[in-house]
């Protein structure tokens, strides 16, 4: 029968889920069973007024302590495998962790911290005060004693009615004496007849300090001087009784002093702790451990002051010890003055109300505000971390499943999504991510193949510029250009007629990339062909106001002019109406020094005389490409021995850093501080320069630069 209901309950049980389903979670049930019962059994024999022996009460304590190690074992085990277990959860863990044991730990430590505060702050006023009326003694004496050796030194020695006239105006606040010596007698009433052994020595100047003498505390000061070569000593007292610390403590609260003997100085003191505490504040003085609980004790103890009631909840009652250094006067050894204060927060504060005014009470209401706002602040982080929804966990899976196929190399999977909230656009970032990261790669492969056919590019556009250049007997020529890219837009060229004759073409067309490039070389191939080769007569024909230009060019004499109009109806004709380029063309004869040039819309070529004088190269006309039938003109300069061409593009001129542009100026003084170089180097120099200015920013622009020496 037993049996069967035994089993009866126990399905019962484990059909609602009250049974332990672990080993532990038994073992715990069971000495929970056992520990009940012999709590029972107590109680029982304590109503009837029976004592259970030591073993039974041993027995009882020890099978508690068991089922407290079972039951808490159980419930961290539940814990992590049932309640932390959904992410939920361990994100309401998180926020309390995060967000509200942090708000209890500041709060702790700021009461404990107002507290010592508090503590320190009513410590410093009593011993300030104290101090105050030690300075106080120690100024009077100082005064005494000068009205004393004026005296003296005048030769009067009565000095009675001064000294106390002095004594009684200065020394209000307590019982006060005054001794003086002169030559080792008395010089004042009262005095005792031997100067005191510590004030006694011809090396003693002067003396502030607490004292400990015939078991009472005084405030003493004393000062030796010398008169007329003897020697003066006054020294003045004050007892600290309890009508002087009465009124020190007048505003603070209680306050109570009693010295302590010991030859060495505190380690450790100011510490503070309620009045409500368990543990009495304690200071460590030399070999000796002193606590607030031996002040009543001591005989020597002064208590003087009232605490008042409390004004509210937080007008709590604060001790603060502190330790005033002083000395034995009889041994010369140190002696410790302890000083337990025993204040309210309401008292402290009316004090520093008084002193700062009404600021006070307005940083009071602006604490209480910001600590009202950060409450609030707070409940309302917790009820946001509390609404956590329960998708997290699966879209935190199918982001996890997403990444271990991507790891694998397939990126066309997708994750399903079925709802419309944050996570769900996540999910639709992560497919959206895939895809690009699948046309990314795709992309790759085509700059891949892009990067290559413009590395072939830049080798062939590398051909088209002038290489091993030979020079004229009268004329030195270089030229140099860094693309801003793989390819350059910008052109120059030297064309040779004979062994004094020389073309110099210098270009900038308009963009970057491969488009400027490809019109770069449709201009190189054209004017090569313009000047290299017969003009046909119809073209020249078809020239109008320019046909003579045309004429003579294909009559073999070069002219920039014309060489421009040809140039300028090509682009025209050829070309997208937003393309055209800046152009200068210079022909340069050895035999007469001189050059016919074009200038079409192209920064000025300069030209450096040895004298420093700069002449600019500007007569032309319009860009090529960009109007039909424009008029271009022509003019001639002569080259001075010496005389040095400068023409460049907009990549060496406008680059910009937080000084300004690069500008004509300062590449007109790069060229001349080094024009006694090759033209090589003169040219390193410029471009290094321009690359400094720019320093590591991006290049701009392409860099071109054409130099040429007359000879």
């Amino acid at each position: 029968m037993l049996a069967t209901a035994q089993r009866y309950f126990r399905r019962r049980f484990a059909h609602r889920g009250w049974l332990p389903a672990t080993r532990m979670g038994r073992l715990a049930l069971y000495f929970a069973a056992l520990d009940a019962g012999c709590v029972v059994l107590w109680a029982i024999f304590s109503r009837f007024r029976f004592t259970p022996d030591a073993a039974f009460s041993g027995w009882t304590r020890l099978l508690t302590f068991i089922v407290v190690l079972l039951v808490s074992s159980v419930a961290v085990r539940w814990t992590r495998t049932k309640l932390l277990w959904r992410l939920r959860n361990r994100l309401l863990v998180t926020y309390f962790f995060i967000g509200v044991t942090p708000v209890v730990l500041l709060g702790t430590l700021a009461y404990e911290g107002t507290k010592f505060l508090t503590g320190q702050f009513a410590t410093f006023v009593a011993t300030s005060n104290l101090k105050a009326e030690l300075q106080r003694l120690d100024t009077l004496n100082s005064r005494v004693t000068s009205d004393i050796a004026e005296r003296l030194r005048a030769g009067d020695r009565t000095t009675r009615k001064p000294v106390e006239a002095d004594l009684m105006a200065g020394l209000v606040s307590g019982e006060a004496s005054i001794s003086a010596w002169y030559a080792g007698k008395p010089l004042l009433p009262g005095t005792s007849a031997a100067v005191p052994e510590r004030i006694a020595g011809s090396d003693f100047h002067e003396l502030s300090t607490f004292v400990f003498d015939g078991g009472h505390l005084f405030l003493r000061a004393a000062r030796g001087e010398g008169v007329n070569g003897q020697r003066l000593v006054v020294l003045s007292s004050m007892a600290l009784n309890k009508s002087l610390i009465d009124k020190l403590a007048s505003q603070i609260g209680q306050i109570k002093v009693a010295p302590f003997e010991s030859n060495k100085t505190p380690r450790k003191s100011g510490l503070q702790v309620s009045k409500d505490s368990t543990k009495p504040v304690t200071v460590q003085i030399g070999d000796q451990r002193l606590s607030t609980a031996d002040l009543d004790q001591q005989p020597t103890t002064i208590v003087a002051g009232a605490l008042p009631p409390a004004r509210g909840f937080f007008d709590i009652e604060i001790d603060s010890l502190g330790i005033l250094n002083g000395i034995d006067w009889q041994s010369g050894h140190s002696r410790a003055v302890a000083l337990l204060v025993q204040t309210r927060p309401s008292l402290l504060y009316a004090q520093l109300s008084s002193t700062v005014g009404e600021s006070a009470q307005i940083l009071i209401f602006a604490l209480m505000g910001l600590a009202i706002a950060f409450a609030i602040m707070e409940l309302f982080a917790l009820v946001i971390g509390g609404r956590m929804t329960r998708t997290i966990t699966a879209s935190v899976a199918s982001l996890y499943t997403a990444t271990q196929h991507v790891n694998r190399g397939e990126l066309t999977h997708r994750i399903a999504v079925k709802r419309n909230d944050q996570l769900a656009a996540l999910e639709g970032a992560f497919n959206s991510m895939m895809s690009s990261l699948q046309k990314l790669l795709e992309e790759q492969k085509e700059k891949q193949k892009l990067e290559h056919e413009l590395a072939i590019g830049a080798e062939v556009q590398a051909q088209l510029f002038p290489r091993n250049v030979a020079d004229l007997p009268n004329l030195e020529v270089f030229g140099v250009c860094h693309p801003a890219r793989t390819v350059s837009g910008d052109y120059y060229d030297f064309l040779f007629f004979g062994s004094d004759r020389v073309c110099l073409a210098l270009g900038d067309v308009s963009g970057k990339g491969i488009s400027a490039a490809l019109l770069m070389a449709t201009i190189h191939s054209a004017v090569r062909a313009y000047t290299l080769e017969s003009v046909p007569a119809r073209s020249a024909a078809g020239m109008g106001h320019n046909a003579g230009a045309a004429v003579a060019v294909a009559d073999g004499d070069i002219s920039p002019s014309g060489l421009m109009s040809l140039l300028n109806r090509q682009l025209f004709r050829s070309t997208p109406a937003e393309k055209y380029a800046t152009m200068f063309v210079g022909s340069f004869d050895g035999r007469t020094r001189v050059m016919n040039y074009c200038n079409a819309g192209h920064l000025a070529p300069l030209l450096l005389g040895m004298d420093g004088a700069v002449r600019r190269l500007d007569a032309g006309g319009t860009v090529v490409g960009l109007f039909d039938a424009v008029p271009y003109s022509e003019e001639e300069v002569r080259l001075s021995p010496g005389e040095l061409f400068i023409a460049y593009s907009d990549g060496i001129t406008e680059p910009e850093n937080e000084f300004g542009e690069f500008g004509e100026e300062r590449l007109v003084q790069l060229v001349a501080e080094n024009r006694a170089l090759p033209l090589p180097r003169i040219a390193e120099a410029v471009t290094a320069a321009v690359y400094d200015w720019i320093g590591g920013e991006e290049q701009p622009d392409d860099i071109t630069l054409v130099l040429a020496r007359a000879r």
